[in-house]
This record gives structure tokens, C-alpha cells and sequence, in this order.
């Protein structure tokens, strides 16, 4: 602790949020102080206009912060740039500077902008919109401009605020209505870029190649300022979500007020219990909203982050009761914020929280990006949201105006939270992921080039930058498939219609299914075709803009579900079995009976039914389902154990039974239920690393079960992946490997990069999948460890000692081989 005045707010605030807490539940595993930065300006550079420096003084700007400065040099001298900085560090003046400028002094200039949210590129072109510069005429272009707007856009505006959706589908789909625009095309800023990752971000950086092209047909040369949050090596992200190289700014020259932050993990509720009697922690959204209840009483202004609009109702309502046991007029001070919201309600929550009206706010990650709140006194992290940028994305609302401030992350019932409360250093110590994205993904690279084709006919010399060979490859099956016609000039397209509208760019492509009220007819969303049963099955709960709605029917063949308004007090979890086969081993790497293996895969799977679950974790009842097998083509780590090293020579069970056979037991992502009991040491769970596992053949199956449900939840600690992303299966013998394997395989057509994050950080994310099971407190197993509400053999068989046994045996032969 540094004893200063500013970081006993901190303390102080969560003094409070504990207050009245037992000693023996006390649920604060660790409490960091992060100390106060000082702000470094300098000088406006000599080359902004004097319009544009003087609006930016008016509107507070007294002086740019070095960084803010140098990358809009860099932006002006024609480098492509990206600035990885924090949260509130003023990343809007680094291109608002040079954009602007450019504007001002060449009226033949425009400028494209490009955000992940239409909220964030809303509250960016308030903001240009309000420092009124003469000759910029910004305007936004997306799905909500009228269309009696679009013309005059297309016509007259000269910095254009859009998505990467619009751009796919109305802009570059209709290049030509937009030649005035793209001859003059000098910056494109990509806003948030970081968030571009997975299978989204490989289609936007396809979707960047395909505007260089339409702009250099134009005539134009774009520079690219792309803006992030902190993350590793942005210049190769970047270079590589641009295909153009970039110079990295992330020397972070804006003021910071000092933090504390807290771990917490919730207490266990002996009342309830969970899947085969497993304990059930209190969920992250109701330990939220009593600390949110406890900062609103302290007067402190103060955000909770919550995973899912559902949670965020229900965390700001679970505040208002309490407030309401206190103080009636307390409870009016607590509102929730989310997507789906009409803009003038979000601006009316925006100005009520920040003139202190509303001193508690339950949201989304609708207010992670961009939206610009400041000052807030404490945040509250209902959950990790999935990678350190984001963490810290969110915890950097706290204290924005330099004052000091709380966060606090309160663990949900999952492995990778239960690791992070009880290893601080994984949060507070390591750098950020380095985003994850695969450009030459087959089934993203097919339906970009048919796009890119369809806008201009397709050169040699251009195949390079859409990935060379890769993209030859897929070009032949295109031609094969008479989508495309092969002539010595090129590529061409063949077809009348484009074929922007069927290829959706937030998913693998592939017709969607639509989600559609039954009782009014309205569309209410699309979901995609891979995940239609496990998304949109007979009976599962179905949230839109913040209300919920049981699906009734699910038709596959005219890609229809059918749903009703209805807003139950239980969440559904579906249930599938898998099968894997491997089709291709691209590398392999043996250490002594343990061998680590990448390639592709083939995945079928079935969901067979369903868990209804009360916000408590309580499960309720479970529901079988008959739905058709879908196969996925996709990319897999997997490590194999020779029976030797099992300590099970005398044969493995092969009957059929979960876990065997090659059987699935589990495409799992965890958002478990909970923990209890006391905590075993290492020494309880055995396997002592560079040894045998000493197991019997009947504790192989639920050993390996277990070690695949705790990898899967601590993967994304080491590839910036949604857990929803990856699925895996374990077996005692698998066919094609002979041997007792372990696989995780990326959840989307042709892979998304996360498998490969895991097999070059083998060592460490086994190691930490390890010490997720160690760290738990329950006797056998239980969501916070080894369980999964997703597993299709209804977590049986696990082993959660025989799982440590297993890791310690394979990270024991990984070391003593030389791995890394």
C-alpha cells in the first residue's frame, strides 16, 4: 500500500462493499494498489490547422499528450499507425487531428471511419460533429441513416462514420455511387481495432484488403490509423488486419488516477446445490448488485460490468431491492444501460450518471467502448470478460479524470475465474493477449473473394495480398464450382447478383437462420447455421435487445425459429455429444509417451437436450431434444498419453462408455454453477510431474474428461478466444490415434487461430489448467474446476484428482523433453 490519501479511497470503498461480511467468509482473495501517472504534454504540432487546434481548445483540449501527438505526426507524414494505449488516454485526438486537417486544407480530402458498434461510431461523430470545423462535413452511414440521407452522404460528406457491416454490404457492394468519395479516399481510421479477432476479424481483414483495392481503382492511396485498446505487439495485429505495415505508438502519456483492485471470489450457499450434488457458489450478478448497493449507500459513482443483458436487469434490479430495504429515494439512483436502448435513453443514463442523478449503473460491455464516461469512483467486473484488453478496458472507467478509484472482479463459477482470484499475477502481471485472427481461412477467404471479385475482376498481381496460395486455392474450388470464371486476365465474376447480402461477416458465412416472433411475424435476429441447435433449439431461451423470448420451433430446412415473448426466471443450457476424427497432422512433437499434435479435424456433434438453471445455478430439470447431426471442419490441438505413462498398461476401457471409444465428452465453454468443500493440495490429488499417473483403467475416462473441461475453460487465457469459440472431446483410445487423447478444437468452419495459440503455449496452459483444479476448494469436482454445464455426458464420468495426475504427468514428460 502506498499510504496516500488517494489510494485510501480506494480502500475505503471496499472497506464498505465488505462491511458486515464474517471474517470466515471473507471473499477478497487479493487487494493491489495500482499507483497515480502523471501526464506528459507538449506542443501542438506545426502542422495542424489552426482551425482544428483552436476548436479542440475550445472544446478542453489545452495541449495533445505526447502520445496523442506523436501518432498524429506519424498519421500526417503517411506512416499507417496504430496507438495501443489505455482506456480515457485520448486515442480519438490522434486521428481527429490529421483527419481533420487534411479536411480543412485540401477540399478534395475524405476520410472513412470505421468502428465495431454503431453506438461508438455515434459517439465519434458527436464529437468531430461538435467542434464545428469548417469544410468538415462528417456524417454517419449505417443501417439507421434514412435512406432519403444516403444520397446526400454519398454526394457531400467528406469523413463518413461507418461499421464494417455497411461497408461490406452498402458501400463497397456499390463501389461506383461511391467514385466521388473513394477518388479523394486519404485516411481510414479503424476504431477499437483490437475487438476484430476470431472469425469476425479475419473477415474485416479481408474486408480492409478489398477496400485498398477499390480505392487504389480510384485512384487513391489511403493511410490507415487504427486505435486500441492495450494489447501485445499491435504493429503485427495491425499489419496484419490491414495488410499494410504499421508503426506502433503505446507509450501511454495520459494522466491516471491510482487504483485499488480487488479479487473476489463469492461465498458458497450450503442451500443449494448443483449437476450430481456439487456445491453451488452465489453468482457473480447477485454478489454485484450487493456491492453495487453498498458503493451507491457510500455516494460513489460506480459501474458493474455484467456478461449478459439479461444479468445486467437483474443486477441493477437485485441493487434496487436492497436500496430499497435502506432508503426508498436510494433505489431511484441505480439503472441498468445496455444495447438495444433507444439513443435518447442511453443519452438520458449517460448524463444522469455522469451529473451523479444515477449513481449506479448495471451494464453491458455497451459501455466498454468509447462511450465517454468519466470520473466514475469505482467498477465492478461481474466476471472476466474474456481477455485482459478488455479487463482492463473496463476497469479503466474507473478514475478516468485521474481521481483514485475501486475495481473489483468478482469471479463467476468457471476455471479460468476461480484461476484468476487465486493467481492476482495473471490480471496484474501479465502483458495483454495478442489478438487472434486467420485471414487465410478457407471458409472466410471463399466468400470474401467471391465479394472482392463480384466488385472488381480479380489480377494475378492481387492474389498476394489476399494470401497468396491460400487464396489460389480457393479461387481453383471457386472456379471448379462455376461461382467464378478463369480467364488469362483474371478472375471474374459470372453472375448478375452480388453476393454481398449472403455472406455475413460476424459469423462463418452460410445461409442464417432467422429468428421470427411467431405471433406477429417480425424479425427479431439471425443466428448462424453451425449454431442454430445449440443457439435457437426447441425450447431455449432467446434474448433480444434485452427481452427475452422460448423458442417454440426450429426449422432447419427453411432456416426458420419460431419464438414467443416470454421472460422466464430460468436460463436453458443445451447438451450435445461429439465425435472427432482427424484428418490432417500438420505438426507433431513427441516427448517421451506424450505427443502434442496440430492439424485438422472433423467434429460431429448432436445436442440431445437441454438444463433449465435458475439464476442461482440451481438446475431445475432437464429436457431430451432430437435434432440431426452437424459436422464442422476445423483446426485441433490434442495430446496423446501412452497407457505406460497412464499407469493402465493392462488394457483401457473400450466399451462404449463416456469417454471412451472416441466418444465426446464435452464441447465445453463453462459457465458453471459452483464450489464447495474443503481445499485439496497437490499432494491429496497426486501424479507427481515426470512420472506415471499411476490410475487404474477405470479412472482414465473421468481423469481425461475432467483435464479436457478445465483446459477448455483456461485456453482463452492464452488465445483471445470467447470460450464459446472452442469445443473438445476426450477418450481412453481414439482410433486414429491409438493412444488415450485429449482434443480442443476451435468452434468454427476452417478455424479461427485458437487451436494454434494453444499448442505453441502447451506448457503454460496446461500448467495453469492445472493449478485452475489445484486452487478450487471442493472435494471431487465442481464448476469452478471440472464441471461444465454444456457436457453431454452430464459430467459423468469426472476424476478431478485423477486430472492432476494426468497434467502433472504430461507437463512432467513435456519439460523433461525440452518443450518451452
Amino acid at each position: 500500500m502506498d499510504g496516500t490519501a488517494e489510494s485510501g479511497k480506494g480502500r475505503r470503498l471496499l472497506d464498505r462493499a465488505t462491511a458486515g461480511i464474517p471474517a470466515s467468509l471473507y471473499p477478497v482473495t487479493h487487494v493491489a494498489e495500482l499507483p497515480a501517472r502523471q501526464a506528459d504534454s507538449v506542443d501542438w504540432p506545426e502542422w495542424a490547422a489552426d482551425g482544428v487546434v483552436e476548436a479542440l481548445k475550445a472544446s478542453g483540449v489545452k495541449a495533445p499528450w505526447r502520445h496523442q501527438a506523436e501518432a498524429a505526426s506519424l498519421a500526417r507524414e503517411g506512416e499507417h499507425v496504430v496507438i495501443s494505449t489505455g482506456t480515457a488516454s485520448g486515442k480519438s485526438l490522434a486521428y481527429q487531428l490529421p483527419v481533420l486537417s487534411a479536411l480543412v486544407e485540401d477540399e478534395r480530402a475524405s476520410a472513412l471511419y470505421l468502428s465495431p458498434t454503431k453506438a461508438l461510431g455515434a459517439d465519434q461523430l458527436r464529437s468531430v460533429s461538435s467542434l464545428d470545423i469548417k469544410k468538415a462535413r462528417p456524417a454517419s452511414y449505417d443501417g439507421d441513416t434514412p435512406l432519403e440521407e444516403r444520397d446526400w452522404v454519398r454526394a457531400h460528406a467528406n469523413w463518413v462514420f461507418t461499421n464494417p457491416d455497411m461497408l461490406h454490404r452498402g458501400i463497397l457492394s456499390s463501389h461506383s455511387r461511391w467514385s466521388r468519395f473513394f477518388r479523394r479516399l486519404s485516411f481510414v481510421v479503424v476504431d477499437e481495432c483490437h475487438s476484430y479477432r476470431g472469425v469476425f476479424g479475419s473477415h474485416v481483414a479481408l474486408l480492409l484488403r478489398r477496400l485498398r483495392r477499390v480505392a487504389a481503382y480510384y485512384g487513391a492511396s489511403p493511410v490507415f490509423v487504427l486505435a486500441s485498446a492495450t494489447t501485445a505487439d499491435p504493429a503485427a495485429f495491425a499489419s496484419k488486419l490491414t495488410g499494410q505495415e504499421c508503426v506502433p505508438v503505446t507509450e501511454d502519456a495520459s494522466p491516471r488516477g491510482s487504483r485499488t483492485v480487488a479479487l473476489w471470489e463469492p461465498p458458497l450457499l450450503s442451500e443449494i446445490s448443483g449437476e450430481n450434488g456439487a456445491p453451488v457458489r452465489r453468482s457473480a450478478g447477485a454478489e454485484a448488485s450487493r456491492i453495487l448497493a453498498e458503493l451507491v449507500i457510500e455516494g460513489a459513482r460506480s459501474l458493474a460490468f455484467v456478461r449478459s443483458r439479461r444479468g445486467a436487469e437483474l443486477t441493477a434490479l437485485g441493487a434496487r431491492r436492497i436500496l430499497s430495504e435502506v432508503d426508498g429515494s436510494l433505489a431511484e439512483s441505480v439503472a441498468a444501460y445496455r444495447s438495444g436502448y433507444l439513443p435518447e435513453e442511453r443519452r438520458a443514463l449517460e448524463a444522469a450518471l455522469l451529473s451523479g442523478r444515477l449513481l449506479g449503473v448495471a451494464t453491458t460491455n455497451a459501455l466498454e467502448l468509447g462511450v465517454d464516461i468519466a470520473g466514475l469512483d469505482a467498477v465492478v467486473l461481474a466476471g472476466y470478460p474474456g481477455t485482459l484488453a478488455s479487463f482492463w478496458q473496463q476497469a479503466g472507467r474507473a478514475g478516468r479524470a485521474g481521481d483514485a478509484a475501486l475495481v473489483v472482479f468478482v469471479a463467476r463459477d468457471d476455471p479460468l475465474d476461480t484461476y484468476l482470484v487465486h493467481h492476482p499475477a495473471a490480471i496484474l502481471d501479465r502483458p495483454v493477449e495478442a489478438a487472434v485472427l486467420d485471414p487465410s481461412n478457407p471458409y472466410v477467404l471463399g466468400p470474401q473473394l467471391a465479394c472482392a471479385i463480384a466488385e472488381l475482376p480479380l489480377t494475378e498481381p492481387e492474389v498476394a495480398a489476399f494470401g497468396g496460395d491460400a487464396a489460389r486455392a480457393v479461387l481453383a474450388d471457386l472456379v471448379k464450382e462455376k461461382i467464378i470464371r478463369r480467364r488469362t486476365s483474371g478472375w471474374y465474376w459470372t453472375s448478375r447478383d452480388r453476393p454481398h447480402s449472403e455472406v455475413g461477416i460476424r459469423g462463418s458465412g452460410g445461409e442464417q437462420i432467422a429468428v421470427v416472433e411467431a405471433d406477429s411475424g417480425r424479425m427479431l435476429g439471425t443466428v448462424d447455421p453451425g449454431s442454430a441447435c445449440y443457439a435457437v433449439h426447441p425450447g431455449a431461451v432467446y434474448l433480444h435487445q434485452g427481452s427475452s423470448y422460448v423458442v417454440d420451433e426450429l426449422d432447419l430446412e427453411t432456416g426458420l425459429a419460431l419464438v414467443h415473448a416470454e421472460d422466464p426466471d430460468w436460463s436453458t443450457s443445451p447438451r450435445e455429444i461429439v465425435d472427432i476424427s482427424v484428418l490432417r497432422t500438420e505438426e507433431t512433437r513427441v516427448h517421451g509417451g506424450i505427443t502434442v499434435n496440430l492439424g485438422e479435424v472433423s467434429v460431429s456433434s448432436q445436442v440431445v437436450g437441454y438444463l433449465r438453471r435458475r439464476p442461482s445455478g440451481e438446475v431445475l430439470d432437464q429436457t431430451p431434444l432430437d435434432l440431426p447431426e452437424q459436422s464442422l471442419h476445423t483446426r485441433a490441438v490434442w495430446y496423446t498419453i501412452s497407457a505406460e505413462l497412464l499407469g493402465s498398461s493392462d488394457g483401457l476401457p473400450s466399451d462404449g462408455v463416456a469417454g471412451t471409444g472416441g466418444h465426446r465428452v464435452g464441447t465445453e465453454v463453462l459457465e458453471p454453477v459452483g464450489t464447495g468443500g474443503s481445499r485439496v493440495g497437490t499432494e491429496e490429488l497426486g501424479g507427481a510431474p515426470g512420472t506415471g499417473a499411476g490410475l487404474d483403467p477405470a479412472r482414465v475416462p473421468g481423469a481425461l474428461h475432467a483435464a479436457e473441461h478445465a483446459a477448455i475453460g483456461l485456453l482463452p487465457l492464452f488465445a483471445t478466444c470467447d470460450r464459446w469459440d472452442i469445443g473438445g472431446v476426450s477418450t481412453a483410445w481414439h482410433e486414429d490415434t491409438g493412444e488415450a487423447t485429449v482434443f480442443v478444437h476451435d468452434g468454427h468452419p476452417g478455424g479461427a487461430g485458437f487451436a494454434d495459440r494453444g499448442f505453441a503455449a502447451i506448457v503454460p496452459w496446461l500448467a495453469a489448467t492445472r493449478e485452475a483444479i489445484v486452487s478450487c476448494e471442493c472435494p471431487a469436482g465442481c464448476p469452478s474446476c471440472v464441471q461444465s454445464p454444456k457436457c453431454g455426458n452430464g459430467n459423468d464420468p469426472l476424476d478431478k484428482a485423477g486430472a492432476v495426475a494426468v497434467l502433472d504427468t504430461v507437463l512432467g514428460a513435456l519439460r523433461q523433453h525440452g518443450s518451452q
